[in-house]
């Protein structure tokens, strides 16, 4: 099935669930056969430039006759439980259940929906909004694969879709690319306050960081060469990028810290799952 035929109930329309309706639409969907459950009247605001899906305030407001292909919980994890149960009477009607809520395994949605349900567990990220985003993506025995193919098109359509085969592999995919931009957001705070401290401006030293960083993962993602390899490019021996580098790969150094940083959000990821 194309996007431009398939049905799709989108539960919950904030940030990653307005992400992805956007790029449904610009992927084929029709704006008609998405149909979004979001009590925030202000969400439909993120469509005011162009069609969107048709809003309701709860489940019980879906149009009559609606039979989704797909249902995609949007909604955080800690309201999943207030949630999920009141889309029990879609299970057994061929939809297939999709999620990208963090820490929510899949028997969860099994214990909440039937044990014949057929899940998709999901962890995108927020580069999503702007066609970039990456989401790995693992699936139940109950998925059948025109169900499991269209869930990879609507991930697809705002970025690049990874399958793994052990669920638990998510908590380390949450960590380091589900919560992989708030690092990167962070080193560009971290860039700009040293280069204040070596007397730029704030101003100047925001723009140059945010550019280098842009810049560079814009680089990354369009070279051949792996991130070692572009390093090292850039690097002239005795030059002031050595001299930074010899601090950063210190053994107390990014590395180790990095390592630290995703341990942790792995082991809180593995904590939200139970």
């Amino acid at each position: 099935m194309d996007l431009a035929a398939a049905r799709l109930l989108l539960v919950g329309c904030g940030n990653m669930g307005s992400a992805l309706a956007r790029g449904w639409l610009a992927a084929g969907a029709r704006a008609g056969n998405i149909v979004a459950v979001e009590p925030a009247p202000e969400a439909a605001a993120a469509f005011a430039e162009g069609p969107g899906p048709v809003f309701v305030r709860s489940v019980a407001k879906t149009p009559s006759g609606f039979r989704p292909d797909v249902i995609l919980f949007a909604v955080k994890p800690q309201v999943m439980d207030a949630v999920v149960p009141d889309y029990r009477p879609y299970a057994g009607s061929g939809a297939v259940f999709l999620s990208i809520a963090a820490g929510t395994p899949i028997r969860f949605f099994e214990a909440m929906l039937g044990r014949d349900a057929p899940v998709v567990r999901s962890m995108p990220n927020t580069p999503a909004a702007v066609g970039r985003g990456v989401t790995a993506a693992i699936c139940n025995a109950n998925v059948p694969p025109d169900g499991r193919a269209l869930c990879e098109a609507l991930l697809g359509a705002v970025g690049a879709v990874v399958w793994v085969t052990d669920e638990a592999e998510i908590d380390a995919v949450t960590a380091v690319s589900g919560s992989g931009p708030a690092y990167v957001f962070h080193l560009v705070e971290a860039m700009t306050d040293a280069g204040i401290a070596e007397g730029l401006s704030p101003e100047a030293a925001g723009a140059l960081a945010r550019a280098t960083v842009a810049g560079a993962g814009e680089l990354l993602y369009r070279a051949p060469e792996d991130a070692a390899t572009l390093r090292r490019n850039v690097t002239s021996p005795g030059g002031t990028t050595e001299a930074a580098l010899k601090v950063l790969m210190a053994d107390d150094g990014l590395g180790a810290l990095m390592q630290k940083a995703i341990a942790a959000a792995a082991r809180r990821s593995r904590e939200l799952g139970g």
